[in-house]
């Protein structure tokens, strides 16, 4: 047993950290020179060093050849290495993952796929164990609106900073390997960061140590040399193509992989995450959108008077259910009290500039109806200059609100998801917007009629009428062929994601499609021919085309996501 001095206490002195002996002076030979490099170890050596005086972890013998040495150089970064030869699908790295991280008993970020192939000659199988692919480009880290993720320059990790977080899960859509995990109870998004903390100090990340098989390394990319692999589509059989987020984890093996390699879950399908706020976001915010835009087209084509009471009502309503749109995308968000910051993204994130066009557009929009009922009351403070200004207020709140409706468009179009192409939402998209304007215009052009004096002569015109009835069917018809020209996929030979999309909707959510065909058949096509035919009209009309139009949109947006087959690496069977 070892004593120390009295007065004294017992510490643990690092073999760094020992005091050198004096440099020898300048004038010295030889031997000087020697014990003056001596005193300055490279890396190699000092790790030697440490090594040989048992300063290393106990551990670090049976891994330490499995992470790099050195630092990432210029053009280069850290990236996960996969011997598929040697997984076994034994799942201790997700194991591992799991109890160092700390995770919830139902978040993984490390996950191990199935895939199977060949013929009853030649069967073929591989395990595949995936986590985040720190990509060169990250979709996740783009499409954030609050900044709560950043590349390491250096390293390369693509990090989550979960204090920025305000759990709004877009990040978890825009990844197209599904790294991102949403945690409910925690309000917030997290991901793998290759464990960076412990690769700081030479530490090998939990699913590299705990791979019993050394499946796992991390190593030193070449981050043009993944640029190159992306381009030439050599990442993983089964897997989403690269070439848009440009994925490091590098795949190898030995065998020869045939052609016929696919997920063992390729074929199986259950309906996905509705998001119910977000579904009333976007049908709300393009009816508000569409009713202002409705209304200053109608206004135009018919010599609408400017102001008065029934300019002053469509405006409030729209403008009352703007709101509630916004207010509805805020139980969406995990923090909502972070929401503020959803404006930091501006640069890259189309998520930040819709929340800044629907922000203008409310705004825009409040002011407009201040400058009617200004004109309506004209004792108002500022009422001369707010109603000099209702003609630009209008066309500005126009303007904000299609603004709006675009950037939500693109939120989806970004993805690069093949159901959520640029064509088919912004059809969709546009197509709510002029059914939903149209038909909140006339349900409150027809209460003017009857509530306004103004009204009865002009709302209740006959020509504005039939416009807005044309309008409606127009558009239901537009968006309901759009729709229903999917199941046409359901005659495809493939497994394509739209023939996948179509499966979900005549299946697992047949109830929900024919309900939303239902709702926009009565809504958007049979009441208005009656209408125009002759066969009834008024109030009750008018309202039922709203409810049920609204109603079949909701449904309509609902399948949007219900029925989106996810992008995502090979699953397992189970």
């Amino acid at each position: 047993m070892s004593s120390t001095p009295l007065g004294g206490s017992t510490a643990i002195r690092s073999p760094l950290l020992r005091p050198l002996p004096p440099a020898p002076s300048p004038s010295g030979g030889l031997v000087d020179r020697l014990l003056r490099e001596q005193q300055s170890l490279t890396a190699v050596e000092r790790f030697s060093r440490q090594h040989d005086e048992g300063a290393l972890p106990a551990q670090s013998r049976y891994y330490r050849h499995l992470i790099p040495l050195a630092r990432p150089a210029e053009g280069q970064q850290y990236a996960f290495e996969v011997d598929l030869d040697s997984c076994t699908g034994c799942k201790a790295c997700v194991a591992a993952c799991h109890s160092l991280n700390g995770l919830e008993e139902t978040e993984i970020w490390r996950t191990v796929g199935l895939l199977h192939g060949g013929d009853a000659h030649a069967p073929a199988q591989r395990t595949v164990t995936t986590s985040c692919h720190h990509c060169v480009d990250p979709a996740c880290l783009n499409g954030c609106p609050v900044q709560a993720y950043e590349k390491d320059p250096v390293t390369g990790i693509v990090r989550h900073l979960d204090d920025q977080c305000i759990g709004c899960q877009y990040c978890t859509l825009m990844c197209p390997y599904d790294a991102p995990k949403y945690s409910k109870n925690l309000g917030i998004v997290r991901k793998c960061d290759m464990c960076s903390g412990r690769l700081a100090v030479g530490e090998a990340p939990a699913c590299v140590q705990g791979c019993p098989n050394e499946a796992i390394k991390i190593r030193i990319v070449d981050k043009q040399q993944a640029i190159e692999a992306s381009e030439a589509g050599t990442f993983l059989p089964g897997a989403p193509t690269p070439e848009h987020t440009i994925p490091t984890t590098v795949y190898k093996g030995s065998r020869a992989a045939p052609s016929n390699l696919l997920p063992a879950d390729f074929y199986g399908l259950s309906p996905e995450n509705s998001h119910p706020p977000l579904v009333l976001l976007l049908v709300l915010t393009q009816l508000a959108a569409g009713a202002f835009a409705v209304t200053a087209l109608v206004r135009w084509l018919f010599s609408l008077p400017a102001t008065g009471d029934t300019a002053l009502a469509h405006a409030g309503f729209a403008l009352a259910l703007g709101f509630a749109a916004l207010g509805a995308s805020v139980f969406h968000l995990g923090r909502p009290q972070g929401a503020w910051r959803a404006f930091l993204g501006l640069r890259t994130s189309w998520m930040s500039r819709e929340a800044l066009a629907f922000a203008m557009f409310a705004k825009a929009g409040a002011v407009y109806a201040a400058s009617l009922a200004a004109a309506r009351w004209p004792g108002m403070p500022g009422a001369q200059v707010l109603a000099a200004a209702s003609g630009a207020l209008q066309v500005a709140t126009v303007a904000f609100g299609l603004l709006g409706v675009a950037c939500s468009a693109m939120i989806y179009v970004a993805t690069r998801r093949v159901q959520w192409t640029l064509a088919p939402v912004g059809a969709k998209f546009a197509g709510t917007t002029v059914l939903l304007g149209a038909a909140t215009v006339l349900l409150v052009s027809e209460v003017a009629g009857r509530w306004f004096p103004e009204g009865t002569g002009v709302h209740g015109s006959s020509g504005l009428r039939t416009f807005l009835l044309w309008t409606v069917l127009g558009a239901s018809i537009a968006k309901l062929g759009l729709e229903l020209s999917v199941f046409r996929h359901l005659r495809d030979q493939r497994h394509t994601v739209l023939k996948r999309v179509a499966l979900l909707m005549k299946r697992d959510l047949a109830l929900v499609t024919r309900g939303r065909f239902l709702l926009g058949v009565w809504g958007g096509v049979l009441l208005p021919v009656g209408w125009l035919s002759g066969w009834f009209s008024g109030f009750s009309v008018a309202l039922l085309i709203f409810v049920f139009s609204l109603l079949g949109e909701l449904g309509e947006r609902f399948l949007f996501f219900a029925a989106a087959p996810p992008s995502r690496m090979p699953g397992s069977l189970s």
